[in-house]
Protein backbone atom coordinates (compact mmCIF):
# COMPACT_ATOMS: atom_id res chain seq x y z
CA UNK A 1 0.00 0.00 0.00
CA UNK A 2 1.13 3.81 -0.82
CA UNK A 3 -0.80 6.80 0.53
CA UNK A 4 0.59 9.89 -1.40
CA UNK A 5 0.38 12.76 1.49
CA UNK A 6 -2.54 14.85 0.09
CA UNK A 7 -4.29 11.70 -1.51
CA UNK A 8 -6.12 8.28 -0.99
CA UNK A 9 -4.41 4.70 -0.85
CA UNK A 10 -3.62 2.78 -3.27
CA UNK A 11 -2.76 -0.95 -3.21
CA UNK A 12 -1.09 -3.11 -5.21
CA UNK A 13 -0.21 -6.85 -5.86
CA UNK A 14 2.45 -7.99 -3.91
CA UNK A 15 4.41 -10.36 -6.41
CA UNK A 16 3.50 -8.19 -9.77
CA UNK A 17 3.48 -5.23 -8.45
CA UNK A 18 0.27 -4.09 -10.44
CA UNK A 19 -2.33 -1.59 -9.52
CA UNK A 20 -5.44 -3.34 -7.71
CA UNK A 21 -7.33 -0.49 -6.33
CA UNK A 22 -7.26 3.03 -4.88
CA UNK A 23 -9.68 4.87 -2.26
CA UNK A 24 -9.92 8.66 -1.95
CA UNK A 25 -10.17 10.00 1.74
CA UNK A 26 -12.63 12.47 0.09
CA UNK A 27 -15.13 9.92 -1.13
CA UNK A 28 -14.80 7.01 1.27
CA UNK A 29 -18.19 5.73 0.50
CA UNK A 30 -16.39 4.42 -3.12
CA UNK A 31 -13.12 2.44 -4.52
CA UNK A 32 -11.71 2.21 -7.83
CA UNK A 33 -10.96 -1.51 -8.46
CA UNK A 34 -8.85 -2.22 -11.56
CA UNK A 35 -10.48 -4.19 -14.15
CA UNK A 36 -7.52 -6.49 -14.54
CA UNK A 37 -7.53 -7.95 -11.15
CA UNK A 38 -10.28 -10.06 -11.97
CA UNK A 39 -9.93 -13.64 -12.90
CA UNK A 40 -13.80 -14.22 -13.35
CA UNK A 41 -17.01 -11.91 -14.11
CA UNK A 42 -17.12 -9.55 -10.29
CA UNK A 43 -21.00 -9.87 -10.86
CA UNK A 44 -21.28 -6.15 -9.82
CA UNK A 45 -21.48 -3.90 -12.70
CA UNK A 46 -21.11 -0.09 -12.52
CA UNK A 47 -22.90 2.89 -11.86
CA UNK A 48 -21.67 5.53 -13.20
CA UNK A 49 -19.37 6.71 -16.50
CA UNK A 50 -16.62 9.20 -15.49
CA UNK A 51 -14.18 10.63 -17.22
CA UNK A 52 -15.97 10.19 -20.81
CA UNK A 53 -14.40 13.46 -22.72
CA UNK A 54 -11.13 10.86 -22.43
CA UNK A 55 -12.45 8.19 -24.32
CA UNK A 56 -10.55 6.66 -26.23
CA UNK A 57 -12.26 6.97 -29.67
CA UNK A 58 -11.76 3.78 -31.14
CA UNK A 59 -13.54 2.35 -28.10
CA UNK A 60 -17.22 3.68 -28.74
CA UNK A 61 -19.11 4.18 -24.69
CA UNK A 62 -21.71 1.35 -24.70
CA UNK A 63 -25.48 2.84 -24.52
CA UNK A 64 -26.33 1.39 -21.38
CA UNK A 65 -27.91 4.41 -19.42
CA UNK A 66 -25.43 4.71 -16.56
CA UNK A 67 -24.82 8.39 -16.01
CA UNK A 68 -22.19 10.00 -17.52
CA UNK A 69 -19.68 12.81 -16.53
CA UNK A 70 -16.83 14.27 -19.03
CA UNK A 71 -14.70 14.53 -15.91
CA UNK A 72 -14.57 13.12 -12.04
CA UNK A 73 -18.65 13.17 -10.66
CA UNK A 74 -16.89 14.59 -7.72
CA UNK A 75 -15.62 17.48 -9.40
CA UNK A 76 -16.55 21.62 -8.42
CA UNK A 77 -19.79 21.86 -10.63
CA UNK A 78 -19.84 18.56 -12.12
CA UNK A 79 -22.78 17.83 -14.43
CA UNK A 80 -24.12 14.78 -16.11
CA UNK A 81 -23.82 15.28 -19.78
Amino acid sequence: MWQPPDGGEKWFCGECGSAMFGSNPRHPESIGIRMGTFDDDPVIRPSVRQYVAFAAPWEPLPDDGLPRFPESRHAPGAHQI
